[in-house]
């Protein structure tokens, strides 16, 4: 991921008047994209000189980061003081003071020092964009625009908890296979490097003709304990790093994304995933009075995947030459006909954002019972492997006993 750096801008507004200030951003273009945004045309954009160690930066103060979980409790206040009629410095002032987390106490506070200058709260919000994404304060701007901010921020908070409660899903559904294959590999490897040895040792002072299993057990056994098991070891540790490497350019990112949706078992689940969290967005951007053109392009920047955001702006593109959302949807792969359908529905019934919500809500379902299946085969799969796995190894050391019982016995 890259990292965010703050940038020293300047630039004209509409009325012609020079405006100046610090953006925290990934590069240039992003700033001046957040410049565009505000109706100002910038003149200079530089990368500000980072303070030597001990300052505090725009995202992180005193070592602090702001999670998810800060921005939506953030969110639910905010919405239910405006919505009592609370002046917007005064509900900023009162969240900062109450803030645990000194981060984000710290943004509050240069937000609202912002908005008592004279900035509009949108504007404000999009000084911190590692906190506040671009959804966030161009929702928060429709808002603003409309009058119904405290409608927009609980719409806001409802769309970040469900997003929360579906990034765990997915996490929850990758970890436990990953864990239980590390432990089962962990099992092995420890029966292979000091139980298999002991083994092996006696069967040499014995002497004779070992069974194939055996033989076989042993011959790993000396590979994985010798410089066959840091070959693998080291093998694995550059393969990892070269993966993460190769994921962090766009080309990489791209291919790799696009194998991931098409794997057998967690393919299906990430499809899953990516439509609920396209019509979700989609649906709560719309439903606030963000244009579809602009919810198009955040949707696309805010997915998590390069398929989705490619196939995204190509449905943006067709949009912009006059087509349906629908149209230019069913031709991209990666969202099913019935969801290309619904849309479709949804447009001609001038509902769209309710549709794009209820197609959501359907897919948020079927990502739990996804996750459920997956878990329920995922289990058994690997006690199998795991105890067929120590089974063979078991019987493989026991072959030989069992063959030298039987000889003392003929004798």
């Amino acid at each position: 991921m890259a990292t965010a750096t703050v940038f020293k801008w300047s630039g004209k507004n509409r009325t012609g008047l020079v405006e100046s200030g610090e953006i925290t951003a990934i590069s240039k273009d992003e700033v001046a994209a957040q410049l565009k945004r505000r109706s100002i045309v910038p003149t200079s954009i530089t990368e500000k000189k980072k303070k030597k160690a001990g300052g505090l930066s725009a995202v992180s103060f005193g070592g602090s980061k702001v999670k998810d979980k800060d921005v939506v409790i953030f969110t639910r206040q905010f919405s239910t003081m405006i919505d009592a009629g609370l002046p917007l410095v005064q509900a900023l002032e009162i969240l900062a003071s109450q803030a645990t987390n000194k981060a984000f106490a710290n943004i509050l506070t240069q937000i609202k020092n912002d908005v008592e200058g004279g900035a509009t709260f949108a504007d404000s919000l999009m000084k911190h964009p590692r906190t506040f994404s671009d959804l966030y304060a161009n929702m928060v701007a429709a808002g603003e625009a409309g009058g119904i901010l405290d409608t927009v921020l609980n719409r806001l908070a409802i769309y970040m908890e469900k997003s929360i409660k579906l990034k765990s899903k997915v996490k929850g559904a990758m970890i436990y296979p990953a864990v239980v294959t590390c432990v089962a590999a962990l099992v092995i490897t420890v029966i292979m490097v000091y139980v298999v040895p002991t083994f092996s040792s006696m069967f040499i002072q014995l002497g004779g003709n070992l069974p194939t299993p055996t033989k076989i057990v042993i011959a790993l056994s000396h590979f994985i304990g010798g410089k066959g098991g840091l070959a693998i070891l080291v093998a694995g540790v550059f393969a990892s790093i070269g993966f993460v490497q190769y994921r962090r350019t766009e080309g990489g990112k791209y291919v790799t994304d696009a194998i991931f949706l098409k794997l057998p078992i967690f393919g299906i689940l990430l499809v899953k995933v990516a439509v609920a969290k396209f019509t979700r967005t989609l649906g709560t951007l719309v439903s606030s009075g963000v244009p579809i053109l602009e919810g198009l392009d955040i949707t696309g920047k805010t997915s998590g995947n390069k398929v989705v955001e490619k196939a995204v702006a190509a449905v943006k593109t067709a949009v912009q030459e006059g087509k349906t959302l629908a149209e230019p949807l069913g031709k991209e792969k990666v969202f099913p006909d019935m969801v290309t359908q619904m849309i479709a529905v949804g447009e001609s019934a001038g509902a769209l954002d309710t549709m794009l919500n209820k197609i959501a809500d359907f897919y948020d379902e079927e990502v739990d019972a996804a996750v459920s299946g997956l878990t329920s085969m995922i289990e058994p799969l690997m006690m199998v492997f795991l105890g067929g796995s120590v089974g063979f190894i078991v019987v493989a050391m026991y072959l030989p006993i069992f063959k030298l019982m039987s000889l003392v016995a003929n004798h």
